[in-house]
Order: C-alpha cells, then structure tokens, then sequence
C-alpha cells in the first residue's frame, strides 16, 4: 500500500511573533507541539534531509570574555589556554577528512573576542578558500568583526559566520559583562551587509526562565530574514567555570526549544548543537523528528565532546533520514 498523502498547510513566514505567543508554544502538551513542528518541518524540509557539519576550533583558549559557560575564557579556572594555534594547512587536512567521512560543512572557530588582523586573519582567510574548493560550505565564529573584515570573508567564499546571542536581553548580563547584547546584533548586521550567511541561536539551562527562552527565540524570529542557520545548543556544564553547578537539562526541554524554533522559522537550518553527546538516541530522534535538521558531526565540539562519526550514522539510519551529499558550489 502506499502512504496516505498528508495534506498540510502553506508555510508562513513571519517575524512578528510575540513573547507571549512563543511561551504558548513552549508550554503546549508534547504531542501537540510536535504535531505543528512536524507539519511545518515536512514542508520545509521534504525528504527529511540532515546536514552533516563538522566543527574545528582552529585557536583555542586565552578568550578576553568572560561567557560564564565558556571553559576557553581567560577569566575561568577552566581555561584551556596552551594549544598552539593551527595552520592553514593541518586545518585543511582535518576539512578533507570531514569531507570523506560525510561532511557538508566545515566550521572553525577563533576564543577571540574580536578577529585580528594581519597574519591572523589572512590565515583564517586562506582556510576559508581551501575549504570551499574541497566542496563545502565554510563557516567561521570568531567574536566581533569589523565591516571591512566582513567584506574580505564573503571575498574569500565564506558562507556562513557563526555568532551566538546566547540568552535573552533580560538574562543576558548574568552570563556575559564584557559584551553587550546590543554589540552582538551588530556584529550580526555587519554580517548580512556582507552578503553573509548567519548562523545564530543559543543556549539553554544557564538558569534562564521559560520567558527568557521564548524572549531569545522573539529577538531571532524578528531578523527579516531569519537567520539562516539557528543552533540550538544545551549547557555542557564544564568544571571551573560559574556554571560548573548547573543541572543538566531535561532532553524534553531541547525537543521543545527545537519544535518551537522550527515552527517560528520554518525555512532555517535549526542545528542539533551542544548537549548532545548527554542525549539518548531517542532523544536525538526526538529532535529530529521536532525539525532538528543538521547536526554537528564528528568526536569534538571546540573543547566538549560529541558523538563520534560511527554512533552518528547509526543515528541517522535508525531515524531514516538522509544526509546531504551534494557538494556546494565554489
């Protein structure tokens, strides 16, 4: 027999939601949620495709800020300062590998509180370029940028920059003094002037209430356009940094952070991101199935841990879904 076709209705883009109208969705029973993520998500997102992105931290460490969940920040106990930076081509060896072993995009990121010019930056400009001609998208997060430099990235082929607001505006300053929220909605409209992809999500259990994170998911669904790739990441609450005592987040709670941004932005990438190496795979396929539709790929996410590439596989094939294969053109 064949499946009963399922008849849903014409995706809405809209970036006027309100908080009140985003707590709703987040405080829906389950199934219901799901059910409107799901219907939202097929038509999106046909043929349940998952991107496969593979992350890199190319300096590591030593990081001005003082994110109060971040184990690179020089202001932590945690700090991992002490390896070396990476060179252009040891970077583009592990890209290649990534490649090889299924992935789509190739992510590398800089603890700097702002990109360096000079050696620096011609460095992270020429692992941009060899990355894009090994076929992948390249992305790049590597703290405030200036215009300028954001016109040599999108020169050099970088498709996306990656810079998180974290949390909402309300509990921002619990987290992170050293950079306002207003800095990071800068540096992201420096971005899209560029021509540049974004990628921007953030952060649960940082003890956030449920109107902070329907307040962070408003501030994301207002951007006209959405954000073209949002990670939704769980606290990995790392030993030395203020955090270090949070409890770890119910799994349900990031199905629903993943349902609900799905819903508010249906033609977004939403990444499965930080936490998941804590999930069961039903869990994972919960995520999936919420319109979770790229997940980082590989054994290390900057300096916290990751499925490897074997348990990914396993994942995906137990969902059903299928990898993106295609290379992206140069």
């Amino acid at each position: 027999m064949s499946p009963i076709p399922l008849t849903l209705p014409a995706l809405a883009l809209r970036h006027d939601w309100s908080v009140a109208e985003i707590q709703s969705l987040l405080e829906l029973p389950l199934v219901d949620l799901l059910w409107q993520a799901q219907a939202v998500h097929r038509q999106a997102n046909p043929g349940y495709r998952v991107q496969l992105a593979s992350l890199l931290s190319v300096k590591t460490g030593g990081c001005e800020e003082d994110c109060a969940y971040c184990p690179q920040s020089m202001h932590n106990s945690s700090d991992v300062t002490g390896r070396p930076e990476l060179e252009v081509e040891p970077v583009l060896v592990r890209a290649r590998a990534a490649r090889d072993a299924g992935a789509h995009r190739f992510c590398m990121g800089w603890a700097w509180r702002d990109i360096r010019d000079g050696a620096p930056f011609d460095a992270m400009l020429a692992m941009v370029r060899g990355v894009r001609e090994l076929g992948m998208e390249a992305c790049v997060t590597a703290g405030m940028l200036t215009d300028r430099q954001a016109e040599r990235l999108a020169e050099a082929g970088l498709t996306s920059y990656n810079h998180n607001l974290d949390t909402s505006p309300e509990h921002y300053d619990r987290i992170i003094t050293t950079r306002t929220f207003q800095e990071r909605l800068e540096t992201l409209q420096r971005v899209r002037r560029a021509g540049i992809s974004m990628c921007c999500g953030g952060i649960i259990g940082m003890g956030e209430t449920l109107t902070d994170r329907a307040s962070l998911l408003q501030v994301l669904a207002a951007m006209n356009p959405h954000p073209e790739s949002v990670p939704i990441n769980a606290l990995v609450a790392v030993e030395g940094t203020p955090l270090e005592g949070q409890p770890s987040v119910d799994p349900l709670e990031l199905v629903r952070m993943v349902a609900v941004a799905r819903i508010l932005m249906p033609q977004s990438r939403v990444r499965l991101s930080a936490g998941r190496e804590t999930l069961s795979q039903e869990a994972q396929v919960l995520c999936l199935l919420a319109g979770a539709d790229s997940i980082f790929y590989g054994d290390t996410l900057l300096t916290t841990g990751n499925p490897d590439v074997a348990a990914d596989q396993e994942l995906l094939a137990a969902a059903g879904v299928t990898p993106w294969r295609e290379a992206v053109p140069a």
